[in-house]
């Protein structure tokens, strides 16, 4: 899979991926926190896009 396919991907998936690297740091961007906030909100709340957007605006 190219690299634009994945960030097509990320853009439009409803779940984190966090054990891909591209896809945290796309996460991680979008949602202006650093690669570790990512990742303790992910094991707090689950990979769902809206559960960890909404665990991190807290």
């Amino acid at each position: 899979m190219s690299s634009a396919d994945q960030i097509t991907r990320a853009r439009t998936a409803t779940h984190i991926d966090i054990h891909d690297s591209s896809s945290r740091k796309h996460w991680a961007d979008q949602l202006q926190v650093s690669d570790e906030r990512l990742r303790k909100a992910v094991r707090m709340v689950g990979t769902r896009v809206s559960s960890v957007s909404a665990y991190l605006a807290k």
